[in-house]
Order: structure tokens, then sequence, then C-alpha cells
């Protein structure tokens, strides 16, 4: 498939699209990195936390002031893998820790941003703002229709500093308006909220360095997350229970997002929670219930649940 996805659970959304065999669309960032030799710098944290003038170093340069938020300065796994919160002097002496960074501890909305650059110059933005629950997690996205005018001029005037040269989708997550991770991909987590003939445009840039996407019927979704505790071998459930709940009215897909037959601790997750399932909805209230329904088919109680 010329869209490349690793994740047999987000499949559903371009099984059915045309696209020539020799375009290669990224969704991971394992093969971004590979295709993109060129600009695949942006995978280091460090250093798009220091192209913004944001206060940060390595581990082995001690913070001078707490708290500050440490990660890995590359990680292709995602979903948080290694970050933390550093409190102190002892939390820092206590994680240090080679390949790991810290740099300063923004405030403010988290938010994903899908952008379709040509040349470096950003045509196409779309913004997704994360409600946290904890550690790491996320209790869902809104995957907004509203342009965010201060923050795209943020980061159009850093794209078009730093990846001039580069066509295709780029992902940046921010903070308080400042970024703080690169991908050299789109977010496969909610295509089907972005509109009829989205995925067509998408492979009109990747194809002929096109973008032709006119958001007629763009409006606000949601994306409901439901994590489980750590230490738990799930096993997914029954096919035709999850095929009842995507017909629920105002509901537009449902991923059961991890492997069936992988040992959990071999799964990238974020210190909160599992990842067990993603519902993909117009009506956040219709998400929720779908969302309780599979924590029960999964077993969990609500007290139980990480989100």
């Amino acid at each position: 498939m010329p869209i490349c996805e690793a994740d047999p659970w987000r499949m559903q959304y371009f099984k059915d699209v045309s696209c020539p065999a020799e375009v290669r669309i990224p969704t991971e960032d394992f093969d971004a990195y590979e295709w993109n030799p060129a600009h695949h710098w942006v995978y280091n944290k460090l250093l798009i936390a220091e192209s913004q003038g944001l206060t940060c170093a390595p581990h082995g340069v001690t913070p001078r002031s707490f708290p500050v938020f440490s990660k890995p300065l590359i990680n292709l796994r995602g979903m948080g893998a290694g970050s933390r919160v550093l409190a102190s002097l002892e939390d820092y002496e206590r994680h240090e820790s080679g390949g790991h960074f810290w740099m300063t501890l923004l405030k403010g909305e988290h938010v994903s941003s899908d952008i379709a650059l040509r040349d470096g110059a950003a045509v196409w933005f779309r913004h997704a703002r994360g409600i946290p629950s904890g550690a790491g997690t996320f209790d869902y996205w809104i995957v907004d229709a509203a342009p965010y005018v201060g923050l795209e001029r943020y980061c159009g005037a850093w794209l078009a500093r730093h990846l001039a040269g580069y066509t295709g989708m780029v992902n940046l997550e921010s903070i308080g308006g400042r970024i703080i991770e690169v991908h050299l991909r789109f977010s496969d987590q909610w295509p089907d909220l972005y509109g009829r003939g989205w995925l067509d445009a998408l492979v009109g840039l990747y194809a002929r360095g096109e973008w032709k996407f006119t958001a007629v019927d763009a409006r606000t979704g949601y994306s409901v997350v439901l994590f489980g505790p750590h230490g738990i071998e799930y096993r997914h459930p029954p096919a035709e229970r999850v095929q009842e709940l995507i017909r629920t009215p105002g509901v537009t897909s449902i991923q059961i997002t991890f492997h069936a037959y992988r040992a959990a601790a071999s799964h990238a997750m974020p210190p909160g929670g599992f990842r067990l399932a993603v519902v993909n909805c117009w009506d956040l209230e219709a998400g929720r219930r779908v969302r309780a329904k599979l924590a029960a088919l999964f077993g969990l109680r609500r007290d139980a649940l990480a989100s």
C-alpha cells in the first residue's frame, strides 16, 4: 500500500485510496526518517528546542532551576515513552540518563497540528487539542474545524526557515504555542475527521507536488481514547461487538490500538496507561458512551480506567 501504514487498526482509513504504486506516503516516523535524509534532523527534539531559544540541554548538564521536562532526544516509537517532569535536583540525579535531555516545562494547551507543505511553505493546517488525563495520557482530542491564527503564523514561519525544499505532510506538537516535536508525516489517528477529498489531496501532494483541497464540509470532531492499567495482557474484544458499536450514531470509526499477539510490554505506551482503543466521532457524548462499552468488553471497572 503506497500509504505506508504499520498499524493494522488504521488500515481502515487507507485501504480504498487510489495512489500510484511508486509514491510512498509515510504514516510512521521510522519510514519518514529514512525517506527524508535532508530533513530528518527535526526528530532531534533538543535541536527543536534550541531552534526556538528554549532553555534546554542534554542530561549531564545540570538544570539551574526546577521543574524541567525530560525526554529522549529521539523517540521514533512515540507515545511519550521515557518522558517525565523532573521536579528537583534529587529527581534529576535519580533519572539522569544518556540519550535524554531536559527543557523548559511549558504550560498551556497541547496541540497536534497537521500541515501540508510545498517547498517548506504551509498551504493547509488542521489542529487538534488534547485534553489531558495525566501521566502522558489524553482523555480525548478535539479536532477543530476553526483556524488557530497565532499558532499558524508562528509554525508557518518556523517551517519556512527550517524546512525549505520539503514537500509533504508535517505534524507539529506544541504546548503553549511553542513546538515540542516535529514529525515528517501526518497524524493517522483521525483522518476520517478531515472531510471528503482530504485523502485524495494527500496523494496529490506526494505524487504531483500540488495541494487541492477545499474543506467545504469541515466540522469539529473528537477522538476519544481508552486507556487501561499497565501490567495486564489484554485481549481484543469480539469483532462483532466492535462492529455493533461502530454503528452508533455520531461515531465514525473505532481502533483497537494494540497487537493481539504481542506482549503488552513490547508496545510503546505513556507512563499513565496502556492505550486500548480510540473512538473517532462527531458527537463527544456518543464517543464517551462507546468508550465505556469498550471498557466493559475489556473487563475494566470505571474506577480502574486511566482516562
